[in-house]
């Protein structure tokens, strides 16, 4: 009879300890549910936020490339104001060097 009581006994105990590590393992589950909502939440918000990220870059290189474009139309606008100081210049030193002369003759 003792060995039956100590058998009962002990499979009690197994029962016991089972149903502990069940509760723990549904803990754990609910845990892990938990982490694995505030990871899709985390994906979510970071992908909205690499679309935004995404968004202003394009609009900022948009806003680049038409400065560029404008910037590049002005150099070209000072080359050729350039171009024709320079020219100017040569007309205006002749005109100089044949006043002089003439002042030259006149005396």
């Amino acid at each position: 009879m003792e060995n039956d009581d100590i058998t009962v006994r002990v499979l009690i105990e197994i029962r016991d300890q089972i149903t502990q590590t069940n509760h723990r393992l549904d803990q754990t589950n609910q845990r892990l549910d938990q982490t694995n909502q505030r990871l899709d939440q985390t994906r979510e918000d970071l992908g909205a936020r690499i679309d935004e990220t995404n968004r202003r870059l394009v609009d900022s290189e948009v806003r680049l490339a038409t400065a560029i474009t404008d910037m590049a139309g002005t150099l070209n606008d000072v080359k050729v104001l350039l171009t024709d100081r320079r020219d100017l210049d040569a007309r205006v030193t002749t005109c100089e060097r044949d006043i002089q002369e003439l002042k030259q003759r006149v005396g």
